[in-house]
């Protein structure tokens, strides 16, 4: 005759600690959600930094080559 909400015969309550509790467990779970969210924000604007530069050092790259393959064509007649 034990129910989920009922215990040796006494019905089920919400007593101050444990309401307590789970508020603190509530507020802890919307604040990991809220670092999981800026992390991933985080992640995506590091990946796009990260593209941005490899483009940087591509084209530093290039100008470099560029300017030896002039000086190339400018040397030989």
């Amino acid at each position: 005759m034990i129910e989920d909400d009922r215990r040796y015969g006494f019905e089920a309550f919400d007593c101050a600690p444990a309401l307590r509790l789970e508020a603190h467990e509530r507020v802890a779970r919307l604040q990991h959600d809220g670092l999981v969210r800026r992390l991933e924000k985080l992640e995506e604007m590091i990946e796009r930094l990260e593209k941005r530069l490899w483009l940087a050092v591509y084209g530093v790259v290039a100008v470099i080559l560029g300017q030896a393959f002039q000086s190339i064509l400018a040397a030989a007649p």
